[in-house]
C-alpha cells in the first residue's frame, strides 16, 4: 500500500483554480480509489467530450458596463442561494475523507449554497442533513420496485430534505471498487435478488433491467411527493418534454460524467435545445464537465438554471476536508464573478449576452 500524504488543515499558497486541488487530491488517495474517481466508461470518449465541449464556447468582452452592485444570487425552488454552483450526488465520500458526506455538507452551507446528497452516500441521511445545519436536496435512485423505492423516499423526507433527484441514467450500478471496511452505502437495505431467468435469456434484458425504471414508474414517483421533483440523465429532447409533461419540476442534463454509456454526446452540446424544450415549464440544471466558474457561465449563457459539479468538490474534499470543498466552491464563484464582470452581466438573469459558437460576433 502506498504511503500517502496526511490531509491539510490549511489552504497552501499558490491554489488560484480548482485544477490547482487536482495534484493534491492524487497525492492523499490510493491508486485505485483516484481511478474510481477519475475514470469514466469505456475508453473515457464522453468524460473527455463533456470537457472539450466548453472549449469552443466564445465569451464576448463588453467593457465600460456598469457592474457595480453585481451577484450570483438565485432562487431555487423557493430556497435563496448565494450562487448558481450545486455539488452534484457522489456516492462514498468516506473514500476520500474520513468526515465523508458530512463535510460536503457544512461546506455548502458555508458557501449558501446547497449540495445534493447520494443514495450510496456513506453517512446516514440524518447525520449528514444535521452537519449542514440546512435543508439538502437528497438524489434518489430507484430500488428495484415502487415499495422499497417509497420507503427510502420516506425516509429521506422525514429527514429534512427538501428537493428530490431522481436519477435515471444508471439502471445498473455496478460497483467498480472494492469498498475498504467501514464504507458502504449504510442507507440502503440488501438488494433485492434478480429474478430467475433462462441461458435463453438476457442478463440484461431478462435481469438488470427487469429492475430498473420507466416511463409509468417516473408517473407514479410524481404522485408520492409534492417536493420538488428533478429527473437527472436526460439528454434527448423528447424525453425533456416527457419529464415536463408528467409533471416534474426540472431535470438535469448530464451523462453522468461519462461514467455509464461511453460514446454518450457531451452534456453541454445537449443543453441548448432541451433549454429551449423545456422554456420556463421547469428548471434546467446542467451536469457534468463543470471545472471552472468560466465552465459555470458557459452552461448558464445556453439555459441553464443553475450547475452541478462533481470531481473538483472532491479534490478538495480529498485535501482538505470541509475546507477544501469551501475552497473550491469560491473559487468557482470567484471566477463566475469575474467572467460576468468581463462580459458586461451583473446578474444571473441577464442571460442575453451569451457565448457565441460562431467565431464571428456581430
Amino acid at each position: 500500500m502506498n504511503e500517502l500524504l496526511p490531509k491539510l488543515s490549511a489552504i497552501p499558497d499558490g491554489i488560484h483554480s480548482a485544477a490547482d486541488y487536482l495534484p493534491l487530491a492524487r497525492e492523499r488517495l490510493q491508486p485505485e480509489i483516484w481511478r474510481y474517481l477519475e475514470d469514466g466508461s469505456g475508453n473515457n470518449t464522453s468524460l473527455q467530450a463533456n470537457l472539450r465541449a466548453f472549449d469552443p464556447i466564445h465569451l464576448m468582452p463588453r467593457p465600460l458596463a456598469d457592474v457595480r452592485g453585481g451577484h450570483t444570487h438565485i432562487t431555487l425552488f423557493g430556497q435563496a442561494l448565494a450562487h448558481p454552483i450545486i455539488l452534484a450526488p457522489l456516492a462514498y465520500q468516506r473514500l476520500y475523507h474520513s468526515h465523508g458526506e458530512s463535510a460536503s455538507a457544512m461546506a455548502a452551507s458555508a458557501q449558501e449554497g446547497q449540495f445534493c446528497v447520494s443514495s450510496l452516500a456513506s453517512q446516514t441521511l440524518e447525520d449528514i442533513i444535521s452537519a449542514a445545519g440546512q435543508p439538502l436536496w437528497f438524489q434518489l435512485y430507484w430500488q428495484e420496485d415502487r415499495q422499497r423505492t417509497l420507503k427510502l423516499l420516506q425516509r429521506a423526507v422525514a429527514a429534512g430534505y427538501r428537493a428530490i433527484v431522481f436519477t435515471v441514467d444508471a439502471p445498473v450500478k455496478q460497483a467498480t471498487i472494492r469498498l475498504p471496511a467501514g464504507v458502504r452505502s449504510v442507507n440502503l437495505d440488501d438488494p433485492a435478488p434478480l429474478p430467475a431467468f433462462s441461458s435463453r435469456q438476457s442478463q440484461v434484458f431478462d435481469g438488470w433491467m427487469t429492475q430498473a425504471p420507466r416511463w409509468e414508474d417516473l408517473a407514479w414517483l410524481r404522485e408520492q411527493t409534492s417536493l420538488p421533483l428533478l429527473v437527472k440523465g436526460i439528454l434527448h429532447p423528447e424525453d425533456a418534454e416527457k419529464t415536463v409533461n408528467l409533471g416534474c419540476d426540472g431535470l438535469i442534463v448530464s451523462n453522468h460524467g461519462g461514467r455509464v454509456l461511453d460514446g454518450a454526446p457531451a452534456s453541454l452540446d445537449c443543453l441548448p435545445q432541451i433549454a429551449s424544450v423545456v422554456s420556463g415549464r421547469g428548471k434546467v440544471l446542467f451536469d457534468s464537465g463543470i471545472r471552472s466558474g468560466r465552465d459555470v457561465y458557459k452552461a448558464l449563457a445556453l439555459g441553464a438554471d443553475a450547475v452541478m459539479t462533481g470531481r473538483p468538490y472532491i479534490w478538495g474534499l480529498a485535501a482538505a476536508g470541509a475546507l477544501g470543498v469551501a475552497h473550491i466552491i469560491r473559487l468557482l464563484r470567484d471566477e463566475l464573478e469575474m467572467t460576468m464582470a468581463l462580459t458586461g452581466v451583473a446578474s444571473i438573469s441577464e442571460k442575453q449576452i451569451c457565448p457565441d459558437r460562431s467565431q464571428n460576433p456581430a
